[in-house]
């Protein structure tokens, strides 16, 4: 018996795209069960993947602009634009990306959100009355100041002079406005976390590590973003660090709904929304999720998270391939099975041969289900 199987993976994150992932699962499920009928549907949280997935969704094409990276190197920066809505889609990882720059070669001191801002005024320049921009995957951790100042705001201390590095923003007394604030009619930034700015759970601690940040540094990038989130609200109104998502990308959520209006918007219910999700889950008899690594992170807001969950609702079958398995017992609540690609061979091996190994556990995965 033939069955409707959809396969709606995210990113096998350092290995795969979410498109890669897809294509290996569909090809190791046919070598298996060539009859089933597969529907591929590539999924993102915000991150790494966003503009392909969202662009396809919305017909929309690609765009190049000059611009910079974090760390201000010369770069051909692309986007999505679709004419008929006027729908412009952009991804800050192609931009300010952690993965576009050599490892441990900068320090997020010497980052900055700069260059997405050349990115934004193109789209604005085409006639875009709706953006959306998936944040996740930054290498910064500058609260959105770097865009800012890209944007054409100044931030300016008690002496009258003009801060250029994030990490002077303790200093700041006061901000100068660009002549034009609003630059899209909707703008939507999908966060691909819920962190607010500040404390405990904000940027600086939670990820600012995996951005090179030390322990001993916390209190100095704390001080420099509080004190931005003070100025802001003193002066532009805008209270926004109590904001879940506002801490998404080293506070580039913050950023962009203090200097440019945007609205936060979880990153899986934009996609899930625009890729028409339910509808394809409704029309399905089994679904394939998976991520580089399903643990009981994956349960607390990321794609494969959320589609067991949307299939739990719906009793479909949703099996969860990834890279690495731990929580099996969590995961046992919502998926009906798990596996990893450490399983079948060693870690090395697997992120060499990511494609391969994930399409012989697909084949494995649909060889269970007889």
């Amino acid at each position: 018996m033939s069955l409707r199987v959809l396969i709606a993976p995210d990113k096998f994150k350092g290995t795969l795209t979410a498109h890669a992932a897809a294509k290996a699962i569909a090809a190791g499920w046919r070598r298996e069960r060539p009859a089933d009928r597969l529907t591929l549907l590539p999924i993102s949280d915000g991150g790494d993947g966003f503009g392909e997935i969202l662009s396809a969704a919305l017909g929309a094409k690609l765009q190049r602009v000059p611009t910079v990276d974090a760390a201000h190197r010369p770069l051909d920066g692309v986007w999505w634009w679709d004419a008929k809505s006027k729908t412009a889609v952009i991804e800050s990882a192609n931009i300010i990306g952690l993965a576009m720059l050599p490892p441990k070669q900068f320090h997020p001191f010497q980052l900055d959100t700069f260059g997405l801002a050349a990115v934004l005024q193109a789209a604005a320049k085409k006639g875009a009355r709706r953006c959306f921009v998936g944040i996740g995957g930054s290498a910064t951790n500058d609260g959105g100041a770097g865009v800012a100042r890209g944007l054409g705001w100044k931030f300016i201390n008690r002496r009258d002079e003009e801060l250029f590095r994030w990490t002077h923003l303790q200093q700041l007394h006061r901000l100068v406005a660009p002549r034009r604030r609003k630059l899209f009619a909707q703008f939507t930034v999908a966060v691909d976390v819920q962190n607010k700015l500040l404390g405990a759970r904000g940027c600086s601690r939670v990820y600012g590590p995996q951005k090179g940040l030390r322990p001993e540094e916390f209190p100095s990038a704390e001080r420099a973003l509080r004190r931005l989130a003070n100025v802001v609200k003193t002066q532009l109104g805008r209270d926004l660090v109590g904001v879940p998502g506002t801490g998404a990308a080293g506070g580039l959520g913050f950023g962009l709904c203090a200097f440019a209006g945007a609205k936060l918007e979880p990153g899986f219910a934009l996609i899930a929304r625009h890729a028409k999700l339910d509808a394809q889950l409704r029309a399905a008899d089994l679904v394939i999720t998976g991520e580089g690594s399903l643990d009981r992170s994956s349960l607390m807001g990321k794609g494969p998270g959320e589609i067991a969950v949307r299939c739990r609702e719906r009793k479909v079958p949703c099996l969860g391939l990834g890279g690495v398995v731990q929580d099996e017992a969590a995961l046992r609540k919502w998926f009906q099975s798990t596996s990893g690609l450490t399983q079948l061979t060693t870690p090395e091996q697997a992120k060499a041969d990511a494609a391969r190994w994930l399409a012989t556990l697909a084949e494995q995965a649909a060889r269970s289900l007889r």
